[in-house]
């Protein structure tokens, strides 16, 4: 690690700069932070001292971002490493790590579905779905259309019958002995009643994932020579069973055209690129067929030209990528700087040797300019959408600014607000907007105790106190989040002034969770609450941070100390977005409310049951998660729980059915800003 640069009046990289000859010049991974210690830019290098060198030079030369990024920090630090492939190891973890601003951040254009298969279970299923992959669960796509996997999953069914339901409807089938609509159409072999072993479920299993990898002629060949074999026995049934296997097979092989003859397994990647953002596309090619499309668009940030660009995009679509998920093939529209050593990372990550190469004639050149049109019409069309939704977004963030009168534009906005059950069960939430858009990894819960839950601005005072409470904890001494002049700053991000905010855990370079300093505090309620939460920050010493509060009935804004509301058009943007922001604070909260409030119920309606102890309840509690779903049970289905039987379910079965003829209807939480009860 480098030393702590010296303290230096003038700000800017030459404040920073190490000294001369300190820089090692083995190749290395360099970090640069902000003055709160948070990382901003991650890079490698195989020279590190002719790399960082580059950074230290006239701003006016640099590229616009690279000066953005290069004044923004305050210190750089690095590692030394033996090799170029462990440089892109660790450049690759520390990005994911830290998350930092200045790197090349590439967003999915859209949400693509993944065709799943859970080969983690015991009787793996068969569904599609979005977001992020889960362990255990072996994935193709992704896909353009949901509608359309699901027409070509519900095909190969009919030559696959493997698991496609729910654990619910998986579970309810075993209880009752008989299998759903699936079985009984033979478009499932039925696991969940032992029409099939656990070993033959995952041969069929099997099967499905090897064609659906491309491995396709096998399985026509052999089912058409079944075929043949049954009608040549006289086995007509059986045969034309089998024709009208092969026909659901070669219907759903025409779905996925066949763009490369020698059944080649590649990823072909395109860029479409202006000055400000790039749009990236890749077509997933298997067996010679093209298995799924993807596309992300990211902005700019520095002067590189279309190879660094691939580099960027190389590094974050493969490194920590599963050995079944890099092709043996990677066509980019020109190479990175350092392909062998992305060869050779690839290489070990898939167990076999992968080639990156830029195709020049014949099929695949064609193929890959295809997807260079893709990408020039998703970028269009980005910046169509895009265009128009900052400009929302910065005209409602204006319009907060001046109805309330602030002094900034708040960038980050905190919203609180309060759940409870006729004052049992009180919950509270805070959702955090940056930018007119929810940071959900900045989102909060606080459980309150100790209080009349009913009183909910006392709930509201309590919870603005404590968040705030640990922003001072934090390290927070002022809503300035600009150091003092004359403080230093070590290669660590630290400072030596005892009034600069820690913003991140000097061990790990983590940020803390609640050490960012909001902009603007909005409370769910009217001039009570807002009240409450001024009172929590004046009895911190906290009076730069404005709040606010916005009342439901008629969407008014209400600021401490005022006797008449702020009434924005409702046609406006800012009232818009403040809307959105209360509701997202309201629904965190209630989701949070029910979960507690339906195991709280079933913890105490068990009690009485005799002869069930603390241990069955817990199970009881685990299998079926909630109240509603032990009052929708029979009696057969609470006897299969582990250790509760005929009797004891039939005592369960009767104080179920008491109190629900004793409470009625259940009462799910109270609106605090209205008093009004929502029932489900």
């Amino acid at each position: 690690m480098p030393p702590a640069p010296s303290p230096r009046s003038v700000r800017g990289p030459l404040s920073y700069r190490p000294e001369p000859g300190s820089i090692p010049t083995q190749p290395g991974v360099y970090r640069f932070r902000d003055p709160r210690g948070r990382v901003v830019y991650v890079g490698k290098a195989k020279n590190l001292r002719a790399r960082l060198s580059s950074y230290f030079q006239d701003v006016g030369n640099l590229h616009p971002r690279t000066a953005t990024m290069v004044t923004t920090a305050a210190s750089v630090e690095w590692t030394v490493v033996k090799t170029e492939v462990e440089a892109l190891q660790l450049e690759y973890s520390w990005i994911k790590e830290f998350d930092p601003r200045f790197n090349v951040k590439y967003r999915d254009d859209k949400s693509y579905p993944w065709l799943a298969v859970t080969i983690g279970e015991e009787f793996p299923r068969v569904m599609v779905g979005r977001g992020a992959k889960r362990k255990g669960t072996r994935y193709f796509g992704p896909y353009s259309h949901a509608w359309a996997i699901r027409e070509t999953v519900d095909l190969l069914l009919r030559v696959f019958p493997m698991r496609s339901c729910s654990n619910g409807v998986f579970k309810r089938s075993s209880q009752i002995g008989r299998p759903c609509l699936l079985g009984y159409i033979d478009k499932c072999s039925a696991p969940c009643v032992g029409n099939v072993t656990a070993e033959q479920h995952r041969e069929i299993v099997d099967d499905f994932c090897d064609f659906m990898a491309g491995q396709t002629t096998a399985f026509v060949r052999r089912i058409e020579k079944e075929m043949y074999a049954a009608s040549d026995a006289l086995d007509f049934e059986k045969a034309a069973r089998l024709r009208d296997d092969l026909g659901a097979l070669n219907k759903a092989l025409e779905k996925q055209a066949v763009v490369l003859g020698d059944g080649t397994d590649a990823d072909v990647i395109a860029l479409a690129e202006d000055p400000l953002e790039v749009a990236v596309q890749i077509f997933y090619v298997r067996g010679g067929r093209i298995r799924g499309q993807r596309g992300w668009v990211a902005d700019r940030v520095d002067e590189g030209d279309t190879a660094k660009l691939v580099d960027d995009f190389v590094l974050q679509l493969y490194a920590g990528a599963g050995p079944d998920e890099i092709p043996r093939e990677i066509l980019v529209p020109a190479l990175p700087p350092d392909v062998a050593t992305y060869e050779a990372l690839l290489g070990d990550l898939r167990g076999s040797k992968v080639a990156i190469r830029v195709p020049q004639r014949g099929d695949k050149r064609a193929l890959q300019e295809t997807v260079a049109q893709n990408a020039a019409q998703a970028l269009a069309l980005h910046k169509t959408k895009r265009a128009s939704d900052l400009t929302t977004r910065n005209r409602a963030l204006e319009e907060i600014q001046e109805a309330l009168a602030l002094d900034e534009v708040p960038l980050r906005i905190e919203c609180y607000d309060v759940s409870h059950l006729q004052g049992s069960e009180i919950v509270a939430s805070m959702v955090v907007f940056e930018d007119g858009l929810p940071r959900k990894s900045e989102y909060r819960r606080f459980l309150i105790k100790g209080q009349d839950g009913s009183d909910d601005v006392r709930a509201m005072h309590e919870v603005v106190t404590r968040r705030f409470r640990r922003l001072l904890d934090e390290g927070f001494e002022t809503p300035s989040l600009v150091p003092h002049e004359g403080s230093s700053t070590t290669a660590s991000g630290a400072t030596d002034d005892p009034a600069t905010p820690m913003l991140v855990d000097p061990e790990t370079g983590r940020p803390r969770k609640f050490a960012y300093a909001p902009g603007l505090v909005v409370v769910d309620g009217g001039a009570p609450q807002v009240a409450a939460a001024q009172r929590a920050l004046s009895e911190l010493g906290i009076v730069d941070i404005p709040v606010c509060g916005l009342a439901k009935r008629l969407e008014e804004v209400w600021l401490p100390g005022q006797e008449d509301p702020v009434i924005l058009a409702r046609s406006s943007e800012g009232l818009y977005l403040l809307q959105r922001i209360r509701d997202e604070a309201h629904r965190f909260a209630i989701t949070h409310h029910r979960s507690r409030r339906s195991k709280s119920m079933v913890e105490s309606l068990l009690d009485g049951v005799p002869g069930l102890g603390e241990v069955r309840r817990k199970t009881l509690l685990k299998h079926f998660g909630s109240l509603k779903k032990l009052r929708a049970a029979t009696v057969e289905e609470i006897a299969m729980v582990p250790g509760v039987g005929p009797r004891t379910a039939t005592a369960i079965k009767e104080a179920v059915a008491q109190e629900t003829r004793q409470t009625g209807p259940t009462i799910v939480s109270v609106n605090t800003a209205t008093g009004e009860i929502e029932e489900g």
